[in-house]
């Protein structure tokens, strides 16, 4: 069987394009032998069987040289930042884990079954290629919580790259309200049943003046404002929504906190000194290879660094 898939990129964001191919590949039964123990990262245990996971998903990704030892040093920072993320509670749900998944299936025409069944064919499977997901998803958070603050632009510079580009850049100002049909965790199999309510409230909507009096007249709804914010600032997850967007509503999105969708309450073209900052940030960051945020080895360094790693 011969699929090309989609870069992973398309459905995780900040995280390096994957060019998956599930070309078919030697298969390693290595992953369901026994396992034994490769590593430990703070006592939690890597087994050989996680790592002839990861070099199979290296494989589909046409990653040279030794597999096992890039697959091993995969894991461990991998098992850093799933602690990390899990000690400040930014991990992000189930449902958007699958969300994700299931959108990757459909980028390359397949239903997330078939995808799982291709997984499982290539020695990867799928609970290895979700966790990868999750991290992938939930990082960036940990890492934007962080430093989010440090990476501003000295007025001086700000000056130099609009002397530089001869005109200050232009971008998109956004005023959102982010709409919220509250999905209690004790209730999750009432999640069809939001999505559909949420999604006919959108023809309904009045404007973000009127949404908090509309929202009293629904269920489990809660209206937040989320204020000005600037194109390249707009959450990864959202962004497409909101471009995409028609009339003053975004699609909806299934969350950890329930069905949400944004209301666009006013947009304008703005090119103040803020907002020239914000796009130049945006521009640098997208220069760095692979759209890595700069600041991602440096957290990785440090709890490594801390932690008690044991090679086997």
């Amino acid at each position: 069987m011969k699929s090309g898939l989609k870069p992973i990129r398309a459905l995780v964001f900040g995280v390096a394009a994957l060019a998956v191919s599930l070309t078919a590949q030697p298969f390693v039964p290595a992953a369901f032998a026994a396992s034994q123990i490769s590593a430990t990262v703070n006592k939690t245990a890597i087994t050989t069987g996680d790592v002839a996971k990861r070099v199979a998903f290296l494989r589909l990704q046409r990653t040279k040289g030794n597999l096992n030892k890039i697959a091993q040093q995969q894991l461990v920072d991998e098992y850093l930042k799933r602690q990390e993320v899990l000690r400040v509670q930014m991990s992000v749900s189930t449902q958007e884990v699958d969300a994700a998944y299931a959108r990757f299936a459909a980028s390359n025409k397949m239903a997330p079954e078939q995808l799982s069944k291709l997984l499982q064919q290539a020695g990867v499977g799928a609970d290895h290629f979700k966790a990868y997901i999750a991290i992938s998803m939930s990082w960036p958070r940990v890492v934007n919580a962080r430093y989010g603050s440090s990476g501003r632009m000295s007025n001086q510079e700000v000056v130099s790259r609009m002397l530089q580009n001869k005109q200050k850049p232009v971008t998109t100002e956004y005023f959102l309200q982010q709409v919220i049909f509250v999905v209690p965790a004790s209730k999750k199999g009432i999640v069809g049943k939001r999505k559909a309510e949420a999604e006919a409230s959108r023809a309904k909507f009045p404007g973000c003046d009127q949404a908090k009096i509309f929202a009293a007249t629904m269920h489990d709804v809660s209206i937040r404002s989320l204020g000005r914010v600037l194109a390249p600032e707009l959450p990864e997850d959202w962004k497409p929504l909101i471009e995409k967007a028609k009339g003053n509503t975004t699609g909806t999105r299934v969350t950890e906190r329930g069905v949400e969708y944004l209301a666009i309450c006013k947009t304008r073209q703005v090119s103040d000194d803020y907002a020239a900052e914000v796009v130049f940030r945006a521009e640098d960051l997208g220069k760095q290879k692979d759209g890595e945020n700069p600041n991602e080895a440096k957290y990785v360094e440090e709890l490594r660094k801390k932690a008690q790693i044991v090679y086997n």
